[in-house]
């Protein structure tokens, strides 16, 4: 259902009623106060002695409310957002607790912990002189108290909707867990945070029982606006009418100002209302600058800096857990991680960062034993699908982040962060930010930022999905440039045929965290060792034992094959699309495999038709015919065929 279509739906008036009824239940005290002021005294009242001393102590101790409340409650909100603990549900109860508590009781409460008989307060006095209850310093900490859970279930609420992705990719660059939080998480959630910093302020500013029970009610000294109303009614109620206007007036004010943004997640803003679609939506060309057009190298560039050897970082890695395999690989080598979804890719390259309890890495790059290091220390950059980008950052911002993390000068890294997204075709977008561009020169943006950062390991998850096909080419060959003379290893999670066999030296297939196969692109093509992988390369797999009589599908049906292996073996036939021949009648001659079917899909494949055909005696296949042959045969969806698959064409890989 479209926004537009339910915002005009017409509510049931059994529920309009009753939502009126509450409606007017919260007005009429509100209008109440509007209609018993007394307009033309008004001013008066406000300006009175008492009241603005009670005002001026009000805002002291609000302000200094929200002041430790943003100290203690920031953290706080963090850590029950971001980290698993026993007893996190008590904590969080514990934060609720003054919200629901009875003020009153707070102050009891507060008493018998702060006070001079209390539990602390003794301590308090003899050790540093301070004495809370019936000081202003006692009405910060009342005013504390009740308004603090605010804050911190604002932020919470905040953070748990900011992606772990942001935060754990600025950790892969080299920032510190303190830079991070100042750099990325605390910019990130500052609409959040800066709603429950209101909320808070306003409840400390309106705070009354646990005030007036822990720190009493001394003019000058506690005496807080809401006390000031608790007199004022006695003597002189309708300044007490005109006070309570005016906290009626402040607490509208934040309301209206908030516009209810307490209560929402972290807005996701690197893919804002003003993205661009992926292509030339900029209205600028996409093509990376001619070679002559781009700035030589800066200094810190060691991939770049002539004469100067690039430095080598072999990988060894053991990993456990839910992986369950061993890495090996010399400097400047790429491998290509493959498999079907739940295999274990991305678990892997989280493990190498050390960024997930599913799978432990043993990890030494070059001579270096990193596996104890913190994900910020160990020298792995990540791309991750979607790039990641800051949102508050500018793509050359992006881009220079890890390079300042690693502490090299401002001017210098932007020099080099520029370098890096002219190579990649986006220098002319340095200045914009994540959401002021397509996805694809996002990624490319994210691309620029892990290289720039020179890493001693290169992690790269589905690098280029986001890119059309002729700028995939393009940063495809861009990033094959890079990896030529990269000191490290790169591993690229991929689900492309082409980015394996045109980036990657080695394929490491997976299946369930285990290695099914690990060996050349080209090797890989001509004997894949998994169905998945074998229909990614766009062909016809059936895993199945042998028998008596041929091969038994596991999916059903028997395949003839022209060399039978000894019954009980195991293996994966392979059978190429155009090694299919596709008839309106069974065929005679020389096919040892025949079966009736149905077309199910048509789709082009260049200058080809691929068909689509099931049957109830053979699984799914796959075959290639050109468009003149599907005309003469009269194919369409539903059509009835017979499928013939020669004994020869059929290519066996053990298992």
């Amino acid at each position: 259902m479209s926004h537009s279509r339910a915002r005009g739906l017409r509510a049931p008036v059994a529920l309009a009623l009753p939502a009126l009824l509450a409606v007017a239940f919260l007005l009429l005290p509100l209008i109440g106060i509007l209609a018993r002021t007394t307009w033309g005294e008004l001013g008066t009242h406000l300006t009175s002695p008492g009241v603005v001393e009670a005002l001026k102590l009000s805002l002291l101790v609000s302000f200094w409310a929200l002041a430790l409340s943003l100290l203690l409650g920031v953290p706080l909100a963090w850590l029950l957002a971001r980290v698993d603990f026993p007893g996190k549900a008590l904590v969080r109860a514990l934060v609720l607790l003054p919200m629901v508590l009875p003020p009153t009781v707070g102050g009891v409460a507060l008493l018998l912990g702060f006070g001079r008989r209390g539990l602390l307060g003794p301590w308090l006095e003899d050790t540093f002189g301070i004495t809370l209850p019936f000081h202003t310093s006692g009405a910060v900490v009342a005013a504390t108290f009740v308004a603090m859970p605010f804050l911190v279930i604002s932020l919470e609420g905040t953070l748990a909707g900011l992606r772990p992705a942001y935060e754990e990719t600025a950790a892969s660059l080299g920032a510190s867990p303190v830079r991070v939080f100042l750099t990325v998480t605390l910019p990130m959630v500052a609409p959040g945070l800066a709603a429950g910093a209101a909320l808070t302020w306003a409840r400390a500013l309106g705070e009354f029982g646990a005030t007036i029970t822990f720190a009493g009610n001394l003019p000058g000294t506690t005496q807080t606006l809401p006390l000031q109303v608790y007199l004022l009614l006695q003597d002189s109620p309708e300044a007490a009418t005109s006070v309570s206007l005016l906290l009626l007036a402040i607490a509208m004010a934040v309301l209206v100002a908030l516009r209810g943004r307490w209560t929402g997640q972290a807005p996701d803003r690197s893919r804002g209302r003003g993205a661009l679609p992926d292509g030339d939506g900029t209205g600028e060309p996409l093509a990376a600058p001619a070679a002559s057009a781009a700035p030589a190298a800066p200094a810190g560039d060691k991939a770049a800096a002539p004469g100067e050897p690039p430095e080598r970082w072999r990988l060894r890695a053991e990993v456990s857990g839910f992986n369950q395999l061993a890495l090996d690989a010399e400097p400047g080598t790429t491998i290509a991680v493959v498999g079907p979804n739940g295999a274990g890719k991305t678990t892997l390259l989280r493990a190498l960062l050390g960024l997930t309890h599913r799978a432990h890495a043993e990890l030494r790059l070059g001579e270096l034993d990193v596996t104890a290091l913190p994900p910020h220390r160990r020298g792995v950059a990540w791309v991750p699908q979607d790039g990641a980008l800051f949102p508050h950052l500018s793509a050359l911002a992006n881009t220079a982040y890890g390079l300042r993390a690693h502490g090299i000068p401002r001017a210098e890294a932007r020099r080099t962060a520029q370098h890096w997204l002219d190579r990649l075709g986006v220098g002319h977008l340095a200045g914009r930010k994540p959401h002021q561009v397509s996805g694809g020169q996002a990624q490319r943006v994210a691309l620029a930022r892990a290289l720039a950062a020179r890493p001693r390991l290169l992690l790269l998850d589905e690098p280029l999905a986001a890119l059309d096909q002729t700028t995939r080419a393009q940063v495809r060959h861009t990033l094959r440039g890079h990896l030529d003379g990269f000191g490290g290893v790169c591993l690229i999670v991929t689900h492309d045929p082409v980015e394996a066999v045109s980036l990657a030296d080695r394929v490491l297939v997976l299946d369930e965290g285990r290695v099914l196969q690990d060996a050349p692109p080209a090797e890989v093509t001509r004997h894949p060792r998994s169905p998945w992988v074998a229909r990614m390369l766009g062909r016809n797999a059936w895993p199945g034992a042998f028998g008596p009589d041929g091969l038994t599908l596991d999916a059903g049906g028997r395949l003839v094959v022209a060399e039978p292996s000894p019954a009980g073996s195991r293996a994966l036939a392979i059978i190429a699309p155009e090694a299919v021949s596709v008839h309106r009648q069974r065929p005679g001659g020389s096919p040892r495999n025949v079966w009736p079917g149905t077309v199910r899909e048509i789709t082009a494949l260049g200058s080809r038709l691929r068909v689509l055909i099931s049957s109830d005696e053979a699984p799914d296949l796959v075959a290639e015919i050109t468009p003149e042959a599907a005309a003469e045969l009269g194919l369409a969806d539903g059509a009835s065929v017979w499928t013939g698959v020669k004994a020869t064409e059929v290519t066996l890989v053990p298992l």
